[in-house]
This record gives C-alpha cells, sequence and structure tokens, in this order.
C-alpha cells in the first residue's frame, strides 16, 4: 500500500463501525450486501484504510456518507445528499488505528472537498501532487476557514468517497 504522511492534527477517519455493521447487511441504496472472493486484490477498504490482497472476502456497497453524518448530527444534507459505491470487508475488521498523519490512497490525484457543519459544500481542491506537503497545505488551505467543519478525500478518476479528514 501507498500511502502519505501528513502533519497531524489532520486525522483520516474510516467508516465507522455501527455503519459498517449495517452496510454489511444492506447498503444505503437498500440493496443486500453480496460479498465476494476479490481475487485481484488492490481494491480501496474504506472499512481499514488499505488495499485488498488477494482472497479476502470484500463487498462492494453503496454508501451515503454525508446522510450518515447528518443523522448524526441532525442537518439536512438537502441536494448535497448523494451515495456511491465504496469497498469494505465483508466481515469484521481491524480498525486502522490512530492513523499518526498517514493518509491512505494518496498516490494518485485527488479532490478535497470541503463541507460546513450544515452539511453544504464550501469548494475543493484537486491535489496532483501525491506528496505529503500538497495533502497538508490542501488541508490548511481547507481548515484555515472556520467555516469549514470536514473534508471529503475523493477519487478524481471516479470520484469516488476515499475517506473524511477532520481536525485532529
Amino acid at each position: 500500500m501507498t500511502t502519505t504522511t501528513a502533519t497531524p492534527p489532520y486525522t483520516a477517519r474510516p467508516i465507522a463501525p455501527g455503519a459498517l455493521a449495517e452496510l454489511r447487511v444492506t447498503d444505503d441504496a437498500g440493496r443486500p450486501t453480496t460479498p465476494f472472493t476479490d481475487e485481484e486484490g488492490r481494491a480501496p477498504l474504506r472499512c481499514c484504510l488499505r488495499r485488498s490482497t488477494p482472497g479476502e472476502r470484500i463487498a462492494l456497497v453503496s454508501y451515503a456518507p454525508l446522510r450518515r453524518w447528518a443523522a448524526t448530527t441532525r442537518t439536512d444534507p438537502g441536494a448535497y445528499d448523494e451515495q456511491g459505491p465504496v469497498f469494505v470487508h465483508a466481515d469484521p475488521c481491524p480498525d486502522p488505528g490512530p492513523d499518526g498523519g498517514t493518509l491512505p490512497f494518496a498516490n494518485a490525484h485527488r479532490t478535497v472537498r470541503r463541507y460546513s457543519a450544515e452539511g453544504r459544500i464550501l469548494g475543493g481542491r484537486l491535489v496532483e501532487d501525491p506528496s505529503p506537503e500538497a495533502f497538508t497545505r490542501a488541508f490548511r488551505e481547507a481548515f484555515d476557514d472556520p467555516a469549514v467543519a470536514f473534508v471529503h478525500v475523493r477519487a478524481v478518476e471516479y470520484g469516488c468517497y476515499l475517506y473524511e479528514v477532520t481536525r485532529g
């Protein structure tokens, strides 16, 4: 797995354990989860923030990160509510633990999308350089705005949600 190190106080967060338990049964589009054996490996797992290895049992599920966040904060994401495909382990897996500033899946172009405490998009930034300094600059720029509550790191290729980053 290729990772990039960012200067804390930024924390990459995987999908929360409670949400994972639900997604392993029914995804956010209401479809039953269908696990499969990953023959090739390299799928970006949002449960433990690493790439899969050949032979692991995983599932591709529809996930609505902003909708789930809004439910816990009692906000309405409005038109910003979206769902998309993410890979997770089919069975419980170890939490990635404290990331120590290590950012997963930072080996390609990524978008850092900013959100307000009301769940509204406040802008974004394309990070073309996978260096730790480039991500640190993008997060610093985002969190220098007091209106930014959190950011989503997303894949440029498909726009898929990779993980949430928060202060500290």
